[in-house]
């Protein structure tokens, strides 16, 4: 997701703008607390298992901000529990449990709901006790015979309100220009368990994917991730909305959205000649907006991202924006979007550079999220580095692909100067924490490096393609990305990589002329490194490393001020 203010709105309004100031709260811990440790670590209660599919069931009340719901998680047990088998499910306070109930292997709908599905009979299921603690709840003697198993839990209450949304995550109960409800949620870092029951630990995604089922007053619409199962008219003055989706996907990803939406659709042939269903949700009085904006970029970006990062992942769920009143969030084949139908960020362009004023950044940084975020995830968010700045990286390339290489470097080299290095990109582990809001353009910065040291477009987009193809629909450690790097780049990135992942030192290359004798070293850098780097305005390659070395000088580089090329995230400096 694009926590990111741009500098220039307040360059004009304050002279200040920075990337921390619109992320979540997350970032402003300085001390972990057991609740810290027990979202963010696999503890012994949610080691046993593994999800499979959430079937989700929500009801929300506009007028008093409330919701209610039920949720059937089915899971596998990967390792027999130690003892009675005790299961951690995750609600946030003030959201709280009923009732739970384990299906022993039967297909039970514990709570009457409008869909049909519903029952009172609770005598076909066993209720489960439970205890809470903070935002975990434990589950006593949760069903661990089979193989698969099941329980359904039914939750109430008033969810937290989002107050800035998507930065301040929460449930929106919002108003669209004419006065009527629109509702939806946004919850990255905060976690899906601000309002649904589940296991919140990104590592775990359902591996059969997910169902949302919503029911709304009948004059209002719901959609959600993947396609629609089916709409069902409940004869009481609501409409039940089912949406499925097939592939694993992240928690925080399952998303309603509600409001006076209007549909159309189009079709994209992508590069395995397989159909792509295009589908757009947008308020009524949007919809020619809509086309415009969304048939000016959709299909470009597929075509660039499919040919960087390989097929879109999810042609069995298909590809969806959906109007809402935030910004926007990468919420898997249900994009938000809420960029007002214009180019740039909210109008404006990050980079500074022009070229972010020819496209609309939602559409483009938000789907770039369906590659990396929602195809390739990261175990922890320490290391959302892997989210965001490959999807920052990813509107470099779309710039390049569509206005040439020229251009994507100059929009490299604007978003770069918003860099803070205020703390390393990866974050601590196992308290749910993310690293550094430079994530996004330091992040895009190491990745447009080690392409220079790659020397290689062939083999830095065999790398990409290879990412998403290796880790296909999977979750990651930082330091799995980084191996994979390195194994097919045929080069040893691990202290580039220490460098700007886990530092905020800028490599600095120090250098001395006597005569023609130029001297040269790497300062400001961890113990080892040796990054070899390009001369700008020159075809000079020099191979630093922390101890001095020489070269004689070419007479056309005695004419040159000596620099290092604009596309290394480098220093330079000059020693007398």
């Amino acid at each position: 997701m694009e926590k990111y203010i741009i500098k220039s709105i307040y360059v004009s309004l304050l002279l200040i703008f920075s990337i921390s100031a619109c992320a979540q709260p997350l970032h402003q811990k300085g001390k972990f607390t057991k609740q810290d440790t027990l979202r963010g670590s696999i503890t012994p209660e949610r080691a046993w298992w593994n999800v499979l599919y959430y079937d989700i069931n929500v009801t929300p009340d506009y007028k008093t901000k409330t919701i209610k719901g039920q949720v059937k998680i089915t899971y596998k047990i990967t390792k027999k529990p130690n003892g009675k088998p005790k299961m951690q499910i995750d609600l946030q306070e003030p959201m709280q449990i009923e009732r739970v109930f384990s299906n022993d292997g039967q297909t039970v709908s514990v709570m009457k709901t409008p869909t049909g599905g519903g029952s009172n009979l609770h005598q076909l299921a066993r209720q489960l006790k439970f205890t809470r603690q903070g935002n975990v709840y434990y589950i006593e003697d949760a069903p661990a015979k089979n193989n698969i198993d099941s329980i359904t839990i039914e939750f109430s209450g008033t969810p937290r309100a989002a107050v800035n949304p998507p930065w301040d995550g929460g449930w929106i109960w919002g108003k669209d220009a004419k006065g009527r409800p629109w509702m939806t949620v946004a919850c990255q870092g905060l976690g899906a368990s601000v309002w649904y029951p589940c296991k919140d630990h990104q590592s775990d995604e359902p591996d059969l994917g997910a169902s949302l089922s919503i029911t709304v007053p009948d004059t209002l619409v719901a959609v959600a991730n993947g396609r629609l199962a089916f709409q069902k008219d409940n004869r009481d003055g609501t409409t039940t909305w089912k949406w499925e989706v097939k592939s694993p996907i992240n928690n925080y990803n399952i998303i309603p959205y509600i409001g006076k939406y209007v549909h159309w659709s189009d079709n994209y042939i992508g590069e395995t000649e397989k159909n792509l269903s295009l589908d757009y949700w947008v308020l009524d009085y949007n919809l020619e907006k809509s086309k415009k904006q969304f048939g000016q970029d959709v299909k470009p970006m597929l075509k660039a991202f499919e040919y960087w990062f390989g097929p879109y992942p999810f042609y069995e769920d298909g590809y969806k924006l959906v109007e809402s009143s935030h910004l926007g969030m990468e919420h898997q084949s249900a994009v938000a979007y809420g960029n007002h139908y214009q180019n740039g960020y909210l109008g404006m362009d990050l980079s500074g550079s022009g070229w972010g004023l020819k496209w609309d950044y939602i559409i483009v940084h938000e789907s770039g999220h369906e590659w990396f975020a929602n195809n390739i995830t990261t175990n922890d968010i320490a290391d959302m580095w892997i989210h965001e700045g490959f999807t920052m990286y990813s509107e470099v390339l779309f710039t390049e692909y569509h206005y040439g290489k020229k251009a994507g470097d100059e929009y490299l080299q604007g978003i770069r100067k918003k860099i803070s290095n205020d703390k390393p990109l990866i974050g601590p582990y196992g308290v749910n924490q993310e690293g550094s809001s430079d994530m996004y353009n330091k992040g895009a910065s190491l990745l447009h490096t080690i392409r220079q040291i790659i020397n290689d477009d062939s083999v830095f987009r065999k790398i990409l393609r290879g990412l998403n193809s290796e880790f296909y629909h999977k979750t990651v450690d930082s330091k799995d990305v980084e191996a994979y790097f390195s194994k097919i780049a045929g080069i040893d990135l691990s202290k580039v990589f220490d460098q700007y992942l886990r530092t905020i030192k800028i490599p600095q290359l120090e250098y001395k002329i006597v005569g023609d004798n130029l001297s040269y070293r790497w300062a400001n850098c961890v113990n080892g490194f040796a990054m070899p780097v390009k001369l700008e305005g020159v075809d000079v390659w020099l191979k630093p490393t922390t101890e001095w070395k020489s070269i004689t000088m070419t007479a056309e580089l005695m004419s040159k001020t000596i620099s290092t090329s604009k596309n290394f995230y480098v220093t330079t400096r000059k020693v007398e």
